[in-house]
């Protein structure tokens, strides 16, 4: 590894930090309060979002725009900004809004940074608990509380030993909710609800499988980054490329990984999907 390479991934660590640092108060001064105010951004559904989300966002885009002006941004809440250093920054200020308005930690901040491979370094960041899982450039780590460890992601071993996590119980249209629920069915737990911090348990070794339709680049990116770098995996239901969101599988390792994928694909199959 040269020292440029070194040099640039330091700086890239530091700024993903200064951001996520950046989005804790701001988060924990709405979370939880009865003031703060709620918008739904789409007449045909509820999908919220805070001011602690556009808080953050903006945030974000002035550190940015200072200390990485070449990069691209991609964000949840305001148009995409253009680069020519070949890197994006892809965020989502409030992953789990919902969670957020109802009071439940299981919301958190997602920062991640990318090239033309995909994501090389993400954080899920949980201010309310004070966890923060980070993965990239040949590490995994969670940070909590003045301590840190190590990320490894589990093995369960079978199908039928996994624990099994969706926000939704209505996952996508109904031939992937049908998909969803075959491997439910013979997983040994499905929990809903969690959001980005599901994907963070993957990494940590607590929790097999997540399995999502509908999602944005911006909500798997910094997932992606920790998740591989503990040893785990994420693709598509078809086993490609998470990077721009749709059905998202995440998974502790390859043998679960491809024995969910072939219930997934065998269930779509029998629906005409």
């Amino acid at each position: 590894m040269s020292d440029t390479t070194t040099e640039l991934q330091t700086e890239l660590m530091a700024v993903a930090y200064r951001l996520a640092d950046a989005a804790r108060p701001i988060a924990l001064r709405h979370f939880r309060k009865a003031a703060t105010s709620v918008d739904n951004k789409h007449a045909s559904g509820f999908d919220p979002v805070t001011v602690a989300d556009l808080e953050i966002e903006q945030a974000f885009r002035k550190i940015l725009t200072e200390a990485r002006p070449d990069d691209a941004v991609l964000g949840e809440e305001f148009e995409n900004t253009a680069g020519t250093s070949g890197l994006t920054w892809i965020v989502d200020p409030i992953d789990g809004t919902r969670g957020f308005i109802c009071g439940m930690p299981t919301w958190g901040v997602l920062v991640a940074v990318a090239d033309a491979s995909g994501p090389i370094l993400g954080i899920i960041d949980q201010p309310f608990t004070g966890e923060r899982f980070v993965g990239g450039f040949g590490s995994a780590v969670m940070h909590h509380r003045g301590a840190s460890r190590s990320l490894d992601t589990r093995n369960c071993g079978a199908l039928a030993n996994a624990v099994l996590f969706s926000t939704f119980p209505e996952v996508g249209t109904e031939a992937e909710r049908r998909a969803f629920e075959a491997v439910s069915s013979n997983v040994k737990l499905t929990r809903y609800g969690t959001d980005c911090y599901a994907y963070a348990m993957v990494a940590s070794g607590q929790v097999d499988l997540v399995i999502e339709a509908g999602l944005n680049a911006y909500d798997v990116a910094a997932p992606i980054a920790v998740i591989e770098q503990a040893g785990g995996i994420v693709t598509s239901w078809d086993g490609g490329s998470a990077l721009r969101g749709g059905q998202i599988i995440a998974a502790g390792n390859a043998d679960i990984h491809a024995a969910a994928i072939e219930v997934l694909q065998k269930t779509l199959a029998g629906t005409g999907a």
